[in-house]
């Protein structure tokens, strides 16, 4: 059986202490050497060894020194040595320790007496414990407040020892007196914590009797105040009104910590308007007063966890929330446009998109290297509240249109998508946006971001000013013809910067992979392509045009766009221009650009099929928009609960609000809507089996960072079985947080035992373990094996969104691959598909029209994010056989290997189908 360890020290395993060593410096006289020797020997100890031969030692040079360091070290090794033999009783040599502790109890100096005190909070033998306890009390009454507080920690680890309340019978009453006379705030808060955790019905008794002077408490003592009545409404909701009062009066209090936990507990505890707004606010202050990145971060958090359950409360406390843009972290930045982003309704977009706006200009001053992400995030929200609210388009696209020549490539490609999204969405803007983009086209230095502002006059260009000074402004920018390569022009005599150096061209042949919109690869292979020094990245300006410089770097995709957009707007020439003289010359100078002639093909099928495209997003988020509002727990024939007919009975009209409240929840099902009786029924787990003496069965909720197993064990034989104890193991990321203690159970009865584990990481774990008893007439201990736990990975995770960007830069970034073969008995690559989203909580980003139809084969993208902040990407590419099997592979990618092993094995487990 494993042993509990209070102290954990660095061991140095490279020059390890020799016992002999050890011995003979504690023997001398150097205080320094024994000190050394005292360390030494506490590291061996805590790494296995057990140095049996240096307890008398110790207690003969040891014991009697008068050295501060050495005393502490004295304690130190008392504490993690074996004080009990093979059969569990205290070893005799260890009675001669209690007289040195007694007399360490009752030494002149306070903080010998302090360590002492400290040291007997860890010690669990009651034979060694007994004879100390009156020099214990002694020490409540002492003038010092260091003894006093490290005493009544004291009383309360001994009063907690499994015969604790036989020893000191009277304990709770005589801390109760402490802490009715006792001045100093961490005295009193160590005081009320040990009525809270000893006798709760004295600590509710003081705290009730003294409701006034709360707001006057220390901050130590008021952390506990609000630990106990979190803990008092969760068992008893009736009695949260008379509590409720006190956490509004606490968030007042100076201190930070307090007034974020009473935040915290309102919100856990009331549903009224006037709590969760009074939270709201604390919050908001929080986030603007602190100036510790992490503190906004898990303030943040907290905030999103509000809007989640009351939005139209948070919709108030909008602008408050996007004040936290001020700050320079982009973590920061980015959650609290997340949240913003759906607290937006047509009150507010025109206050928010004005900030926004602000914003992006400040990202103009380049004072912080980030700015050009930071600048991408907010063009990302305009968009979003553009989509949304189509009026305030007219307001933000000309200054976006600004950011077209950004150096961030990124950003600028996003104010591409965004204007190409607007000007199909908003007709009336067509000319305005068109006669801006032509303006400012010069300044577009990426050729992606070039390729989409092409294909936008291309498409929209219809009157004739306006295809004229499209072809205008294009040949602007691709200069003057012949087209020279870069080396040529260097060589021209007429070339005014021949004397400068110009970028160096080689011949390289590559063939490498490429991974396309829907994750999976291609081999992209050039037998000759030519590398240039440049980066695709030039500076536009109206001398040297960027089309060339960027058609010169050797981008034969930007050309055929030049191409396909001078070739639309000829076309559309002709039906708009009645000279046919002007037509045939545009048409020659753009033969002459071209080279070879471009055939006539249906320029509106590009159009449909954007149309098409934005049509099908707007459906998508209509549907989301609609499943939302549907998720209603009331019915149409529930009663309605009138406030102001409801009898008051004294109380406030926060109480009032809460009572209220809490009707609704309660005929509405709010209270039960985390799952029915059928849900609860299969988190139940037998542990052992019906023939087994002792019957355990296991309830397991997952909360987030916690797993609470609360373990019903029943005694089915006719004897008393004593010191019951449910030993429990933990495999992967999964820590138990402390043992359950042991129990007595009489015949045929049966008990609850609560085991509380944290989790670190997305990842199944496993929780294995054993209930140990002694029976009466056995002498030997018995042990009943349990059966596995087995935490599922699907509790962590949750269908996220993404863009397809997003998605690639993720999918290229992550090291932990894993590659499931396709193995299943559904026919269908619909069906199959929808049985994989279904079996592992992801979300399909792949749009509906790219999975419709029959072709043979499908791809599609899934994503989720767990409860930790980790993404899980999978890709799902199938084909069906000739004999109408499914065959193909499923790869699952995530930045550590526990999400990627667990997903596989749960698509493994589930992708049969069928009766599984």
């Amino acid at each position: 059986m494993e042993k509990s360890c209070t102290l954990l020290v660095h061991f140095d395993k490279g020059t390890p202490a020799i016992a002999t060593e050890i011995k003979e410096a504690l023997e001398g006289s150097d205080v320094s050497a024994k000190i050394d020797a005292m360390k030494k020997a506490i590291s061996l100890l805590l790494n296995g060894e057990t140095l049996p031969q240096l307890f008398i030692t110790i207690v003969r040079y040891v014991l009697p020194s008068e050295d501060h360091t050495v005393q502490k070290l004295l304690l130190l090794y008392l504490e993690i040595i074996d004080k009990k033999d093979q059969k569990g009783r205290v070893l005799p040599e260890m009675i001669l320790i209690c007289q040195n502790l007694r007399n360490n109890l009752q030494h002149p100096n306070e903080y010998i007496r302090g360590v002492t005190l400290r040291f007997l909070c860890r010690l669990n033998e009651t034979e060694i414990i007994e004879p100390l306890i009156p020099s214990v009390l002694q020490n409540l009454e002492h003038r010092h407040p260091f003894i006093r507080r490290n005493a009544i920690l004291a009383v309360m680890a001994i009063y907690k020892l499994p015969h604790g309340d036989q020893l000191l019978v009277d304990a709770p009453e005589m801390i109760e007196k402490v802490l009715s006379t006792e001045q100093d705030q961490s005295a009193k808060r160590n005081a009320f914590l040990m009525l809270f955790n000893c006798d709760q019905d004295r600590a509710i008794n003081y705290l009730l009797t003294n409701v006034d002077k709360v707001s006057e408490w220390g901050e130590l003592l008021q952390m506990v105040v609000l630990e106990l009545i979190r803990k008092v409404c969760r068992t008893n909701r009736g009695e949260k009104g008379k509590y409720i009062k006190i956490i509004i009066s606490l968030l007042n209090a100076p201190s930070n910590a307090v007034i974020y936990e009473c935040a915290g507990t309102l919100v856990s505890l009331s549903s009224a308007p006037t709590a969760i707004r009074a939270a709201a606010n604390t919050y908001c202050q929080l986030l603007l007063s602190q100036s510790d990145n992490n503190v906004k971060l898990i303030v943040l958090d907290r905030l999103n966890e509000l809007k989640s359950s009351h939005r139209e409360i948070m919709v108030d406390r909008i602008m408050d929330v996007l004040r936290a843009l001020s700050s320079p972290n982009l973590d920061i930045q980015r959650k609290t446009l997340d949240i913003v982003h759906e607290l937006i309704t047509p009150r507010n977009i025109n206050e928010v998109v004005l900030m926004l706006k602000k914003e992006v200009m400040k990202t103009q001053n380049g004072e912080l290297e980030k700015n050009g992400e930071y600048r991408q995030m907010l063009i990302q929200a305009i968009h979003s509240c553009a989509v949304k609210f189509p009026e305030v388009a007219s307001t933000v696209v000309h200054l976006l249109m600004d950011f077209l020549g950004d150096s961030n490539v990124a950003s600028a490609i996003d104010v591409a998508i965004f204007v190409r999204e607007i000007i199909e969405t908003n007709p009336k803007l067509r000319v305005s946006i068109i006669t801006r983009l032509l303006d400012t086209f010069y300044q577009i230095r990426a050729a992606r971001v070039c390729c989409c502002a092409l294909w936008i006059i291309g498409e929209y260009c219809l009157s004739l000013s306006e295809v004229e000074s499209g072809i205008a402004t294009i040949k602007q920018c691709l200069g003057e013809l012949p087209f020279y390569s870069i080396s040529e022009e260097g060589e021209a005599p007429t070339d005014a910067s021949k004397n400068s150096q110009q970028p160096s061209s080689v011949t390289v042949s590559s063939r490498r992979p490429a991974i396309l919109s829907d994750g999976t690869y291609a081999t992209q292979s050039a037998a000759s392509e030519t590398a240039f020094s440049p980066p695709t990245i030039v500076q536009g300006s109206l001398a040297a045009g960027n089309l060339r410089s960027l058609l010169l770097t050797g981008d034969f995709f930007l050309g055929a766009v030049v191409a396909c957009t001078l070739t639309k707007l000829v076309l559309r020439l002709e039906e708009v221009q009645p000279s046919r003289v002007e037509v045939n010359k545009v048409s020659s100078q753009a033969l002459l650009i071209m080279v070879t002639r471009s055939g006539r093909y249906g320029c509106s099928l590009a159009v449909r099929v954007f149309v098409k495209m934005l049509s099908e997003k707007q459906l998508r988020e209509t549907e989301e928009l609609k499943a939302k509002a549907q998720v209603s727990y009331a019915q149409p024939d529930d009663l309605i609960d009138f406030y102001h007919l409801k009898s008051r009975k004294g109380m406030s009209q926060l109480e009032l609000e809460d009572e209220v409240q809490d009707d609704l929840k309660r005929a509405t099902g709010e209270f039960i809507k985390d799952g029915d009786d059928a849900n609860k029924l299969n988190r139940v787990l037998q542990l052992t089996g019906f023939s087994d003496p002792v019957y355990a069965e296991a309830y397991v909720t997952v909360h987030h960072y916690d797993i609470v197993l609360d373990v019903t064990v029943i005694n089915r034989t006719t004897e008393t079985l004593q010191n019951l104890c449910l030993e429990l193991a933990t495999m992967g990321d999964l820590k138990l947080v402390e043992r359950p203690q042991n129990y007595t159970l009489a015949p045929e009865s049966s008990r609850q035992i609560k085991a509380n584990i944290k989790v670190s990481s997305t990842e199944t774990g496993v929780i294995f373990g054993n209930i140990v008893y002694e029976a009466s007439n056995v002498l030997e201990r018995t042990v009943v094996v349990l059966n596995d736990i087995h935490i599922d990975i699907m509790d962590y995770i949750s269908p996220a969104v993404c863009t397809d960007g997003a998605f690639r830069s993720m999918w290229a970034e992550f090291e932990w691959e894993n590659k499931v073969a396709v193995n299943t008995i559904i026919q269908s690559e619909k069906d199959f598909l929808d049985h994989i989203i279904k079996s592992t909580n992801m979300k399909c980003l792949t749009a509906p029209s790219a999975l419709d139809g029959d072709c043979g084969f499908l791809a599609a993208n899934l994503y989720a994010k767990s409860v930790f902040g980790e993404d899980a990407l999978v890709n799902v590419s199938i084909e069906k056989q000739v004999d109408g099997k499914l065959s193909g592979y499923i790869r699952i990618r995530s930045k550590t290997q526990g999400i990627a092993l667990s997903l596989g094995d749960k698509i493994t487990l589930k992708q049969k189908g069928g009766g599984s």
